[in-house]
């Protein structure tokens, strides 16, 4: 290809990064104008509207890697444009119903991102080899994310000034733009198959339809066992029952993966120990960032009674950053290598989280919240890539779908059970009290447990970082003894 058609192919499938974390921001930023149309007035209780976009992410990423494995990468990734679109178009009639819709609509909406994401990285992961170049195609859609944010949660504020829903419609014409121009600037990248299942045997198989309902219905039940928690309290018996059957269902999905899908999902044979450590800390440190960006926002809004559009003015410098990282963790990749880079952002993302959870009720900007949105903004454009790097290079070519789904997976699931984690600590402080004192009280709580959840990823990170210096060390012994020896032959 040209260097103008690569340049709009991978422009393309940046937009999907930016346009599923633009979801996120586009909702977070007028949570609160939203809740007083629904008549709902404390945004913790809206926790499923970001909550459920995520888990949808996180929970159909599985399945949509191997869609596109099987029906092509480029089918599945602008299907996901078109259904997004959709619902997204939905999210803002919702006005016309009830909060429900509005909840069910944003759900549905995250599982065609969930279509696109892993695609748009098997492609990229298919057109290049390993190497720098890829490493910084791979930062470059990593600095989508904090772009998507910033840019979802501006032009939702300013439509906010006029009437909300039009932030989703607007939205969705937008996406189906990126569709229509997509179908022209991504190449037809076949996959190492050739051709699509013949017969409902030949899908179930391909697909792994009994791993793939395992899994879903796993990571459905566990997320909504702990988002479900702080609304009604872990008294109730089905969360309990919700999160042992969901306990079960992961069971059950290890062992058909492992035992009896001739096609697994996750190939668990490809993951090594290292790429399962890297994964683990980088699920940490997700988490972390899940319930920072949702507190730090609910913190500058509902405690500080920043309007939407200033809000956003003060987390816009991560779009900076990001730009900063976009040149620079490219090439640390290839002298720091992933595992270090993941522990340093795991080391960013707990100091970040640390500076929001001890910040007063009133201070200027320039102090700890705005270093706190540059160490964050960082930590999450260098830890991303590199995680997704590291499996990208682990896995075979046929397999990029699932190596970007996983990560991809991970990221997101992390995300929503985290903030369910953080919702249910923040419920347990303030027990309903819905004065500025508790609330603000209730936030740091949940912000010590993003502490917590970083702190415990730098753990295992700084572990398999010692376990890897380690083993190269021991290289490095016996290679010089090989060479002694040989030299004492002579």
């Amino acid at each position: 290809m040209s260097r103008i058609r690569i340049g709009l192919f991978v422009s393309t499938i940046c937009t999907a990064q930016l346009c599923a974390q633009a979801g996120i921001g586009q909702t977070l930023a007028i949570l609160r104008e939203i809740g007083t149309t629904f008549g709902i007035f404390n945004t913790s209780d809206l926790i499923w509207v970001l909550a459920g976009y995520s888990l949808a992410i996180g929970t159909f990423i599985l399945i949509a890697g191997r869609l596109g494995d099987t029906y092509g990468y480029k089918r599945i990734f602008l299907a996901g444009f078109v259904w997004s679109a959709v619902w997204s178009a939905i999210s803002g009639t919702a006005v016309y119903s009830t909060h429900v819709l509005f909840m069910v609509s944003r759900v549905f909406h995250g599982l065609g991102a969930a279509l696109s994401l892993p695609n748009g990285l098997a492609l990229l992961g298919m057109a290049y080899p390993p190497g720098k170049q890829k490493a910084i195609v791979f930062t470059l859609v990593a600095t989508m994310a904090p772009m998507g944010i910033i840019i979802g949660a501006a032009s939702a504020g300013l439509f906010a000034l006029v009437w909300w829903p039009l932030a989703y419609w607007v939205f969705a014409a937008t996406l189906l733009i990126i569709a229509g121009v997509g179908c022209f600037t991504i190449p037809n990248i076949s996959t190492s198959k050739g051709k699509t299942p013949a017969n409902i045997r030949a899908v179930m198989s391909d697909l792994d339809i009994p791993g793939a309902i395992a899994g879903i219905s796993a990571l459905v039940l566990i997320s909504f066992a702990w988002n479900q928690a702080p609304l009604v309290g872990w008294q109730e018996s089905y969360l309990w029952i919700a999160l042992i059957v969901g306990i079960l269902f992961a069971i059950l999905f290890v062992l058909i993966e492992t035992h009896y899908a001739p096609k697994p999902l996750i190939p668990f044979h490809a993951l090594s120990s290292d790429v399962s450590f890297i994964l683990v800390a980088g699920a940490c440190g997700w988490s972390c960032f899940g319930i920072w960006a949702s507190y730090t926002w609910q913190f500058v809004e509902n405690i500080r009674e920043t309007p939407p559009l200033l809000a956003t003015a003060y987390v816009s410098p991560c779009i900076v950053v990001g730009c900063l990282a976009t040149v620079s963790t490219g090439f640390a990749l290839q002298r720091l290598g992933p595992s270090i880079l993941v522990f340093i952002s795991l080391l960013g993302f707990t100091l970040g989280s640390a500076l929001i959870a001890t910040m007063p009720a009133v201070q200027i900007y320039w102090t700890q919240l705005f270093f706190s949105v540059l160490i964050v903004s960082w930590a999450m454009d260098t830890g991303f890539p590199a995680t997704m790097l590291a499996l990208s290079n682990a896995m075979e070519r046929k397999h990029q779908g699932t190596a970007a789904s996983l990560v991809s997976t991970v990221m997101n699931y992390s995300i929503s059970i985290g903030l369910g984690i953080a919702r249910t600590v923040e419920a347990y402080v303030t027990r309903g009290d819905q004065s500025i004192e508790s609330k603000l009280e209730g936030y740091r709580a949940a912000l010590y447990t993003a502490i917590s959840l970083a702190g415990l990823g730098a753990l295992i990170c700084s572990i398999f970082v010692l376990k890897t210096l380690w083993q190269k060390q021991r290289r490095c012994y016996r290679y010089r003894d090989i060479n002694v020896g040989k030299d004492a032959s002579r």
